[in-house]
């Protein structure tokens, strides 16, 4: 598998504290909190709360004066210096003030997409313990929008990567076809046309809330969905009526009926008509004070961390016996499982305060260098600017620069804005300055929101309005940006 030999070149690459890192950029704010606490479920070794370590006594760097023999165990080899030097994650150390702490910019009925999901998935009755595990991996994959953009081999390469279960895609594409029947309807389709098709079966599954009209529409738009879904999205109406041999008027009804479906449908409704949406809790703030910026990181989700007090007097006790006498095997095996977790439980603490200190540089240079954009909210004042800018001045790869701008917002006085947004590549103006591709896109959409929609412009004639407001681009290029923004072609957007 072509994917799976990716993966595991892929992993061999990075140690186990980056790959532990780059898992935790990528969790939102809101779900920090639980992935600590799953951590300190799975590790006696790490506790949260303060801690006073710094006035305990050190007994860890007490010089050894006994020689070796060798039933010893040597716990200077076994164990890191904690004491003084214990590594502590604190979330005060960030400077939030109780009132300066952001809220979620997002609220529902206090779940998300994916916790309306998982309800669901145990309600079913599914054969084993495995076909839940499938089915979490599944629906953690689903996008915002409802869909499932992965294909099954990527899903079965997380959990032999992440679990180490051995799973064939048809167990994959089992468990999907039962999520695929869950509210909102439509929800983990792979494509618009699945989508749409999923939402058409599922009414047609309760005719009884259906007149005889509305069945028959109904049936027509599941064949065109299912059989015709190019004719459809090139509104080939003519070739259309001939293949499904109806009338005019029975294809506008079908038509009709299609275009009520809803083709985001995460952004779908539940049974108590409360929309499910996806919290964002901003994680980081930025203020203008008086013409000077003030950026702050959210890290209210993350609670003081330390190693466990009882963990450093099992070391104590041990290094105790080791220095008065002989350990047994029985506590040489305690020796190698104490080691294990405290080890384990610092790592995580040094990924916590790694990922911080991360976030911190990746915002802080973004905002040096859109500085006049958080200022004015003017999109005009963005700069071109790609990851490698921000890499290189942090100096961290792009990858991970890349992490961080794709799963983190930041909420400015003009809106909670997703990092991305302030990349672009940038492009020349005729009087030579540059623009940034933001910018371009802003001045296409704005045209093609004013078009005659009886008689809209083609890509062409889009390009001679660019080039009149002082942008010469190619038809190609003006394609591209169009598609990027997820407008169609000319045709489609004409009305009827």
């Amino acid at each position: 598998m072509i994917s799976q030999s990716l993966s595991q070149k892929f992993s061999q690459k990075m140690s186990p504290r980056q790959i532990q890192l780059m898992k935790l950029l990528q969790v939102p704010t809101f779900e920090l909190e639980q992935r600590i606490k799953e951590e300190i479920e799975s590790n006696p070794a790490l506790e949260e709360g303060n801690t006073d370590s710094n006035n305990e006594e050190n007994e860890y760097k007490e010089a050894d004066d006994h020689e070796k023999d060798d039933n010893s165990v040597d716990f200077e080899d076994y164990f890191p210096e904690y004491g003084e030097e214990d590594q502590t994650y604190r979330s005060a150390s960030d400077g939030y003030q109780q009132e300066d702490k952001p809220t979620r910019q997002i609220a529902s009925n206090d779940s998300n997409l994916q916790d309306y999901l998982e309800r669901q998935l145990n309600l079913v009755d599914l054969p084993t313990d495995l076909d839940r595990i499938i089915g979490k991996q599944i629906i953690g994959s689903i996008d915002e929008d409802g869909y499932l953009r992965r294909e099954p081999i990527s899903i079965t390469d997380d959990l032999l990567f992440s679990m180490n279960l051995q799973i064939e895609e048809q167990q994959v594409l089992k468990i999907l076809a039962i999520i695929q029947q869950f509210d909102p309807k439509g929800i983990g389709a792979r494509n618009l046309q699945e989508a749409l098709l999923l939402q058409v079966q599922g009414k047609l599954k309760e005719p009884e809330k259906l007149d005889e009209f509305r069945i028959k529409d109904l049936k027509i738009a599941e064949i065109i969905l299912r059989d015709y879904f190019n004719e459809f999205a090139k509104k080939h109406f003519s070739k259309l009526a001939q293949n499904l041999n109806v009338d005019e008027e029975d294809l506008k009804s079908a038509y009709d009926e299609i275009l009520k479906l809803n083709p985001k449908p995460g952004g779908g409704y539940v049974d108590n008509d409360a929309l499910v949406v996806q919290y964002i809790e901003p994680d980081f703030t930025i203020t203008n004070r008086d013409g000077e910026l003030e950026m702050s990181v959210n890290s209210r989700n993350s609670p003081d961390l330390h190693i466990s007090e009882g963990y450093k007097n099992m070391v104590r006790n041990l290094k105790r016996k080791r220095q008065s006498g002989k350990l047994s095997k029985e506590e040489r095996e305690t020796a190698m499982f104490v080691k294990q977790k405290i080890e384990a439980a610092q790592t995580f603490i040094d990924s916590i305060l790694k990922r911080q200190s991360t976030l911190y540089n990746t915002m802080h240079a973004i905002m040096m260098m859109q500085y006049d954009y958080f200022l004015t909210g003017d999109t005009r004042y963005l700069k071109p600017m790609i990851l490698k800018d921000i890499a290189e001045k942090i100096e961290v790869d792009i990858s991970t620069v890349s992490r961080v701008a794709n799963s983190k917002y930041v909420q400015t006085e003009f809106g909670t804005k997703l990092l991305k947004e302030f990349f672009s590549d940038k492009v020349q103006n005729n009087d030579g300055d540059d623009v940034t591709t933001v910018e371009v896109k802003k001045m296409l959409s704005n045209i093609i929101d004013e078009e005659d929609k009886t008689n809209p412009l083609s890509d062409e004639a889009l390009m001679e309005l660019l080039d009149k407001n002082g942008i010469s681009l190619s038809r190609r290029t003006i394609s591209k940006y169009r598609e990027k923004m997820n407008i169609p072609v000319a045709r489609l957007r004409r009305e009827m």
